[in-house]
């Protein structure tokens, strides 16, 4: 999971998104420090930390991990501050080395793929429409609940009818700079290894 900081864009102010905000009508409390920023049927969209390098030691800027060190800060800050929210974020890897061990046609569509992908601690059965995806290659894998550059989330989903938890990658959808424009996930070379954090 990402937090975001921008002290000469925005300000000293730690950003926490959790979901897309630009889909709901949106209101917000501040406690103390802190701003929760709510949905107003109450669902949580993500917390705002102002004056954060006051409150929380951390180092970077743009785009940072979310670290347990880090969220233990947030979560003694947040008690600081009387503010009661339960923080079970999950800060496992999102992106991973995966190791495609099948590739099948789809059932129902011509130019789609069902592939079994290792991400070292599971077998994830992901649907793929990319031309050059084949058995015994390293890929990048996107699992559920990552956040791609374009801020698509990642869900489970059903391709023509059959279930996909995870999507295998191109150069170009994880933003990478001279990624090539021809379609086609980014086979990744031996050194890899299934299960490990891709970083980008």
């Amino acid at each position: 999971m990402d937090v975001f900081y921008n002290p000469i864009g925005i300000g000293d102010v730690l950003m926490i998104p959790l979901k897309d905000g630009d889909r709901y009508e949106i209101t917000h409390v501040n406690h103390g420090s802190i701003t929760k920023i709510t949905s107003t049927d109450g669902e949580v969209l993500g917390y705002n930390i102002f004056d954060a390098s006051k409150h929380l030691n951390f180092t970077g800027t743009g785009k940072i991990k979310l670290t347990e060190e880090l969220l233990k800060q947030i979560e003694k800050l947040f008690q600081e501050n009387n503010l009661q929210d339960e923080l079970d974020f999950d800060l496992s890897a999102k992106f991973v080395v995966g190791y495609v061990k099948s590739k099948e046609p789809h059932e129902n569509a011509d130019k789609l793929s069902v592939c079994q992908v290792d991400t070292g601690n599971e077998t994830l059965q992901i649907v793929c429409g990319a031309p050059n995806i084949d058995k015994e290659q390293k890929v990048v894998v996107a699992k559920v609940g990552a956040v791609m550059p374009s801020g698509m989330k990642i869900k489970p989903t059903e391709l023509r009818g059959v279930p996909s938890n995870g999507m295998i990658c191109s150069q170009k959808e994880l933003g990478l700079p001279n990624a090539p424009e021809e379609k086609g996930i980014y086979v990744l070379d031996d050194s890899y290894t299934p299960g490990d954090e891709f970083s980008f």
